[in-house]
Parts: C-alpha cells; sequence; structure tokens
C-alpha cells in the first residue's frame, strides 16, 4: 500500500514539476527572445514599459519633496540674508548719523570761529553739558570755568545771538542764565544800532521761550521780521550782538508804549557750543546810568 500511494505521489507531483519546467523554459525563451528591429530583450523592454509609471510617480514625488526642501533652505537662507543685511543697514543708518552730527558740530564750531575772528573781544568756546531740569529756558552748565578765564556777568554769545550770561563758576565749570529767563536783561534797540530810536530793554518770558521788549515809544514804527541787538547799555553785552527776531507787536500810542515779542537768534532750545566773551564793559559815566530806556539789574 505505501509503494502505491507513493507511486501515485509521484505522478501527482510530475504533472507539476513538468508544469514548472515548461515555464522556466517559457522564462529563458522569452528572457533570450530579442526584438528583430532593436535586437534588444524583449523581458527588459516589457520590464521597462511596466516600471516606467512607477518610476515616474516616484521621480514626480521625489522632485516634489525635493524642490519643497529646496525652498525651505532658500527661504532660511533668505531670512538669514535680509536679517544680515538689516544689521548692515542699522549699522550704516548710526554711521550716518554720526557722520552728520559731527558735520553739524564742525559747522557750528566752524561759525563760532569765524564769530571769533570777527569780534574785537577774546572769546572761550565751551560746550553745554548740562540743563536745569526745573527750568529748561532758563539756565545751562557748560564746561568751562575760572580756570579758563571764565567769571561772573559775562556773557555768553552763539553765531546766531546772544545766550545769556554767566551767574556761578567753579574752577571747571560755570552755570549760564539764558535770556529767555524772567530775571535776565540786556539794552536793546530795533533796527540798526545808532541810526533807530527805537530804544528800550528786553526781558526773559519764562518756557515761552521768548523775550519781551519794553519802553518803545508808540510812535516808533515796529513790524514783525525786524532785528534787534543790543546797545551795551546794560553792563552786560557788548553793544551790537544780535539778540533776535521781532514776532509780535501790539502798538501803542504816545504816552503808552508798545508790546514786542521776540524770538531769540541763538537757537536756545538746541545750544550745544558756546563761546564765553572775556569781556568787562567800561565805566559808566552818570549820564549812561540814568538813560530811561535802561532797566537796571540787581546784583545775583
Amino acid at each position: 500500500m505505501a509503494a502505491i500511494r507513493t507511486q501515485r505521489q509521484i505522478r501527482q507531483r510530475a504533472s507539476w514539476w513538468f508544469a514548472g519546467l515548461l515555464l522556466a523554459n517559457f522564462a529563458l525563451m522569452s528572457y533570450n527572445a530579442r526584438d528583430d528591429a532593436t535586437k534588444q530583450r524583449k523581458i527588459r523592454s516589457l520590464t521597462q514599459t511596466i516600471a516606467y509609471p512607477v518610476q515616474q510617480g516616484a521621480s514626480s514625488v521625489g522632485g516634489w519633496f525635493g524642490g519643497l526642501f529646496g525652498r525651505i533652505g532658500q527661504l532660511r537662507g533668505a531670512a538669514a540674508e535680509n536679517q544680515q543685511l538689516r544689521a548692515q543697514l542699522d549699522q550704516i543708518q548710526a554711521e550716518l548719523r554720526d557722520t552728520r552730527g559731527r558735520a553739524a558740530e564742525a559747522d557750528r564750531l566752524e561759525k563760532l570761529l569765524s564769530l571769533s575772528e570777527k569780534s574785537e573781544y577774546k572769546m572761550v568756546v565751551a560746550q553745554v553739558i548740562a540743563r536745569d531740569p526745573s527750568l529748561w529756558f532758563d539756565s545751562v552748565q557748560i564746561n568751562k570755568g575760572r580756570w579758563s578765564g571764565v567769571e561772573v556777568n559775562m556773557p555768553v554769545v552763539t553765531s546766531g545771538g546772544i545766550v545769556g550770561r554767566v551767574v556761578s563758576t567753579s574752577p571747571w565749570s560755570a552755570q549760564v542764565m539764558l535770556a529767555t529767563d524772567e530775571k535776565s536783561g540786556a539794552g536793546a534797540v530795533v533796527g540798526q544800532l545808532g541810526q533807530s530810536n527805537s530804544l528800550g530793554s528786553v526781558k526773559g518770558l519764562g518756557e515761552s521761550g521768548l523775550l519781551d521788549m519794553r519802553y518803545v515809544s508808540g510812535l516808533e514804527k515796529i513790524q514783525p521780521g525786524d532785528i534787534v541787538v543790543t546797545t551795551g547799555q546794560d553792563g552786560i553785552y557788548p553793544p551790537g550782538y544780535n539778540i533776535g527776531e521781532v514776532v509780535e507787536v501790539r502798538p501803542g500810542s504816545a504816552t503808552q508804549a508798545q508790546v514786542i515779542h521776540i524770538r531769540p537768534g541763538a537757537g536756545l532750545e538746541r545750544l550745544k557750543e558756546v563761546a564765553v566773551l572775556l569781556y568787562h564793559p567800561p565805566a559808566r559815566s552818570e549820564s549812561d546810568q540814568s538813560l530811561p530806556n535802561v532797566e537796571k539789574k540787581s546784583k545775583q
């Protein structure tokens, strides 16, 4: 029985072996079969044909992912480059501001030098190092004092006009009361000194930043835009220095003085450098001391 079963199994398996041999033979024949025109193996051409869609899809997907990651890399590179360019721009702008500041400082110093060359008085050029925070328009501190020849009541000017007068000193610094302080005062004339009868005195109006000119006769013709200069009658400022420009006039009469407001020419709100005039006024005669247009100064 065992021998019969074994022969039966052999016959059954023989058919499978035969089919396998036929398939292998077909595969070998197909593999070796060549196209008459191209002389290529047909199996290779069939394989390429079947694999093409898969390869094409894989290539497209790979290209898409490659492009995506490439764009992400480009964006990161662009962001880094943008940040670098911003840093360079900030540096250039800082250098430009510094250059403009230096140019402005050089221009101011050049104007002070020109003023010194034209003036008959010796000058000490100083920098403004502080302002009184409670009295913004009233006083400033400069970096020159007694060791530089600066004394109390010496006038302080810029190329634009008078700034104020020295009210206290130390060996290396000094405090300057600005012309806009309500306690300040200066002899003044509207127009050309020696040619105009519009004499008076100016006094500060405090935080308005303007000056008030008093005692000018209502009969004098004054209008906005007129220039006001020092007369030298106050014992502080030399004659002929610019005070400012008339910005407001309220007409008076033969018995009532005009109300005149002046904008200082020195630009007191943006002072950087100033010049202290080493000036001592000449002794005044009795006639000078009794001039009605000069406001007497109180000693401080």
